[in-house]
């Protein structure tokens, strides 16, 4: 791990069980790799950083472990499936996060240019489309 300066926008950050931190390119090969170069992603964080102008068309969830949502800019509805129904999160304010509990169904909503940080469990991660 060098002790360059690095562009969250380009790589993603990889935390490994024994902390230390490795970085991989953002390309259409990224999930493979990290599959394949990190033991499925057993014990494994991801911090990354999205941007995104529509609704997601999926929802996803991470059985082994809570994912930090974080807002960077625009405005952003989390909806969280749960038992009683769906759970409504709105993070308007830069700064402003959510933490997604272990085994929560969730996706994003937005009309606005917005741009996310997540710390993300990866190991077990699984999408389905949006209804």
């Amino acid at each position: 791990m060098s002790t360059d300066v690095h562009q969250i926008d380009d790589e993603f950050v990889v935390i490994g069980p024994d902390q230390k931190v490795r970085t991989e390119t953002f390309d259409d090969n990224l999930y493979s790799r990290i599959e394949q170069n990190y033991n499925g992603f057993k014990e494994h964080q991801l911090v990354s950083c999205h941007s995104f102008s529509e609704d997601w068309s999926n929802w996803e969830i991470h059985p082994n472990g809570d994912e930090v949502v974080m807002l960077l800019s625009g405005k952003v509805t989390l909806v969280l499936g749960q038992d009683a129904g769906q759970r409504i999160l709105t993070l308007d304010q830069p700064g402003s996060y959510a933490i997604v509990p272990a085994n929560t169904w969730h996706t994003a909503k937005t009309a606005v240019a917005s741009k996310m940080l997540f710390i993300t469990p990866g190991e077990g991660t699984a999408n389905k489309g949006c209804e």
